[in-house]
């Protein structure tokens, strides 16, 4: 992969920057996704923010080597910490973390977000997480994807900010309530495979010697659960 032919995931991902956005890439890596876009003429800016050094490096380095440094930044920093006022960012990107690392990033500095309209967020696990804080802090989804790639399931999900909040059911938050909609063959093999995970999970914690209410309770719930949907997108 390079910046000329990107992943289905990043692909996926750059699908969704609006055109003539100011773009963060948080996690940028070898800044791949914003060098595609500003050679496309997608985005009029962009800031490539990196937290360990090497990637950071080799962000700097793929910038630089395709002339973009005036339209580029790539900057050493932890996670919105890379974001100045001065940018004017509207869109973020945060791509290939668990999602309470996306959590994390887009809670402890929130207030960087302030100019910020559209959110594209591709987190390996945890999705859950992530559409809990967009509920709660004024972004509304308003497209979700689902696809695989080298033997891994991603789920992409894109969120705009809302004057409304937009509220999302239990099943909603775990499922996602554009994926739930579709009943994608990728997103039923996805739960049929947490649905076996989790049975296994509950099979070997009834067997221990002293067996955790609590935890025999929460696994019964969430595979119920993912029965119900199951259930209901075969139907």
């Amino acid at each position: 992969m390079d910046a000329d032919h990107l992943s289905e995931r990043l692909a996926t991902v750059a699908s969704y920057v609006p055109q003539g956005s100011r773009l963060a890439d948080i996690g940028t890596d070898h800044a791949y996704l914003p060098v595609n876009l500003a050679k496309r003429g997608v985005i009029i800016s962009g800031v490539a923010g990196e937290v360990v050094k090497g990637p950071f490096e080799n962000a700097r380095h793929e910038i630089e080597r395709e002339g973009l440094t005036d339209q580029i930044t790539a900057r050493l920093a932890n996670g919105l910490k890379a974001i100045e006022p001065g940018d004017q960012i509207d869109t973020v990107v945060i791509a290939g973390m668990g999602g309470a690392l996306i959590t994390q990033i887009l809670t402890q500095d929130f207030h960087r977000l302030a100019g910020v309209n559209r959110l594209v967020l591709q987190p390996n696990v945890g999705e859950m997480n992530v559409r809990q804080f967009l509920m709660d802090h004024g972004f509304a989804l308003v497209a979700e994807r689902i696809l695989t790639e080298d033997g891994h399931t991603y789920e992409i999900l894109v969120a705009d900010r809302q004057s409304v909040a937009r509220p999302y059911t239990a099943d909603e938050l775990r499922f996602g309530p554009f994926l739930l909609a579709e009943h994608n063959p990728i997103f039923i093999e996805k739960w049929q495979h947490e649905l076996a995970r989790s049975q296994a999970v509950l099979t070997q914690v009834r067997s221990a010697a002293v067996v955790p209410a609590d935890k025999v309770a929460a696994l019964e719930q969430v595979i119920a659960e993912i029965e119900e949907v199951l259930h209901r997108v075969r139907a």
